[in-house]
C-alpha cells in the first residue's frame, strides 16, 4: 500500500504556521495513515528554520527532506511564495536518507558521501531507487552525480533536482530531518516493492553551428573555438561583454543555454550559464570538459510544453501497468521564465497523462539529475532546463 497527499500554504505572516499548515494538509489526505517521509519545498521568503519546525510539528515521526526552491509546484497550481509538502505512507517501501557535505570543496566526494551513507544504513545494500537533492549554488553539479554513481553503480536509477533560492543566485538551503543546511547533498534511498517511471525531456533546439570547447577549468567555461567563451553570447545578442557581466548571465540567457552533444543520444544535454567575468569566462551550472562539441540552444514555449507531455507519457509507460500513486516534479526555473504565465500548462499536461487524481508535488530547480530521456538502465547525468519526473506506482 502506498498513499500520498500534498499540502500547500502561502501564509507569509507566520512562517512556522505555514510549514505546519502545508504538512497538516498533506497528512490529512493520507486517510489516517502515518507518513513515513515528507518532501518539503519552500520559497526563501520564509524563514527556513521556522518552516521546518512547523513541518516537524505536524508529523514528528516522519523523515523530512527538501529545501528552498525557485517556485513551488503542486497538482493544481504553481506558486512563488509558498511552502508545499508531499507526505507519503507505505508498508512496501523503506525510505533511508543520507547526507553528503562540502559540495563546494569536493562535489564528487559530497555525492559519494550521500550515497554511501544511504547504502551503509542498509548494510551495504544498493537502493532500488535513489533521489538526490543537492545544493544548487555551490560546486559542480555534474561531479555530484558522478560521485553518487561511483558508489551505487554507473547505471544506477538516480533522479532528483538541485535546490534554488527564488532566482536570486545567492544561497540555497537543504532540509534533512531537523536541520536546515547549505552546501550539502541530501540523498533518499527507496528499498522495497514498488514500481517507478522516469520522464526526462527538455524540448530545446540547437541554433547556429557546432562549436568546440578549447579551454575549460571545472565549471568555468573559458574559451570556445579559441575565443573567450562569452563571445558566443556577445555575437548572438549583439551586446558588449561589459553589459553581460553586470548581473547573473542566467537572468538574460535562460532561453539560450548551451547544449552538449552526447554520444548515443539525439537529444543534447543542457548546461546553463550562470555568471560571466571580465575575462570573458562563463561559470556554468556544471562542468563542460575541454574538447566537448557544443551548440547554442533556443527555447520555444510550445515545444517546452510538448516536452513535458512526452516526459509524462514515458514515465507512465515505464510503470508497465502499475497504478501511479504520486509524482515528484523537478522542473528547471528557466522553463518557468520561458513559459511565464503559461507555466501551469506543464503541470496540467503532466496531470492529464499520469492522472488528475494522482498527487503531484515538486519545485523549480537549479539543475536536474537523471538518465538522458529517462531511459532506465542508462547513466544519470546532470541536466539544466529539463522537465524531470518521477512517478511511483504499485
Amino acid at each position: 500500500m502506498i498513499k500520498a497527499g500534498v499540502g500547500l500554504s502561502q501564509n507569509l505572516s507566520d512562517h512556522r504556521k505555514a510549514g505546519r499548515e502545508a504538512a497538516a494538509q498533506a497528512v490529512e489526505k493520507l486517510e489516517g495513515e502515518t507518513p513515513d517521509i515528507m518532501f518539503a519545498f519552500s520559497s526563501i521568503k520564509y524563514h527556513q528554520e521556522e518552516v521546518l519546525k512547523g513541518i516537524r510539528e505536524a508529523a514528528p515521526e516522519a523523515i523530512v527532506v527538501g529545501g528552498s526552491a525557485a517556485g513551488e509546484i503542486t497538482s493544481w497550481t504553481t506558486v512563488f511564495d509558498g511552502v508545499n509538502v508531499l507526505a507519503v505512507a507505505s508498508d512496501t517501501i523503506t525510505f533511508v536518507t543520507g547526507l553528503g557535505s562540502g559540495v563546494s570543496k569536493d562535489s564528487f566526494a559530497a555525492g559519494a558521501m550521500a550515497a554511501k551513507a544511504v547504502r551503509d544504513k542498509k548494510g551495504g545494500e544498493i537502493p532500488d531507487l535513489f533521489i538526490m537533492l543537492p545544493d544548487g549554488m555551490t560546486g559542480n553539479g555534474a561531479a555530484i552525480v558522478e560521485g553518487v554513481k561511483s558508489v551505487l553503480g554507473k547505471d544506477a536509477p538516480i533522479i532528483g533536482g538541485s535546490l534554488g533560492d527564488d532566482y536570486l543566485f545567492k544561497k540555497t538551503f537543504e532540509y534533512h530531518q531537523d536541520n536546515v543546511l547549505s552546501d550539502v547533498v541530501v540523498g533518499v534511498g527507496l528499498y522495497g516493492k514498488f514500481a517507478y517511471g522516469f520522464g526526462i525531456k527538455h524540448g530545446w533546439e540547437p541554433v547556429g553551428l557546432p562549436l568546440k570547447v578549447t579551454r575549460a577549468d571545472g565549471v568555468k567555461l573559458q574559451e570556445v573555438d579559441g575565443k573567450p567563451a562569452l563571445k558566443v553570447y556577445e555575437d548572438y545578442f549583439g551586446k558588449d561583454a561589459s553589459d553581460l557581466i553586470k548581473e547573473p548571465l542566467a537572468r538574460m540567457a535562460y532561453t539560450y543555454p548551451i547544449g552538449l552533444i552526447v554520444e548515443g543520444s539525439d537529444e543534447l544535454l543542457i548546461r546553463d550559464p550562470v555568471i560571466a567575468n571580465e575575462k570573458g569566462e562563463i561559470s556554468m551550472a556544471a562542468a563542460i570538459p575541454q574538447g566537448t562539441t557544443i551548440r547554442l540552444m533556443m527555447g520555444d514555449r510550445e515545444k517546452a510544453i510538448a516536452a513535458a507531455k512526452t516526459a509524462a507519457e514515458v514515465a507512465l509507460d515505464q510503470l508497465q501497468g502499475a497504478t501511479p500513486r504520486f509524482t515528484l516534479m523537478f522542473n528547471c526555473m528557466a522553463r518557468n521564465k520561458l513559459l511565464g504565465v503559461r507555466c501551469h500548462e506543464e503541470n496540467t499536461e503532466v496531470s492529464r497523462v499520469i492522472g488528475s487524481d494522482v498527487p503531484m508535488a515538486g519545485f523549480y530547480t537549479y539543475g536536474e539529475q537523471g538518465p538522458l530521456l529517462g531511459r532506465k538502465g542508462t547513466p544519470a547525468y546532470f541536466h539544466n532546463e529539463t522537465m524531470t519526473l518521477l512517478v511511483i506506482g504499485e
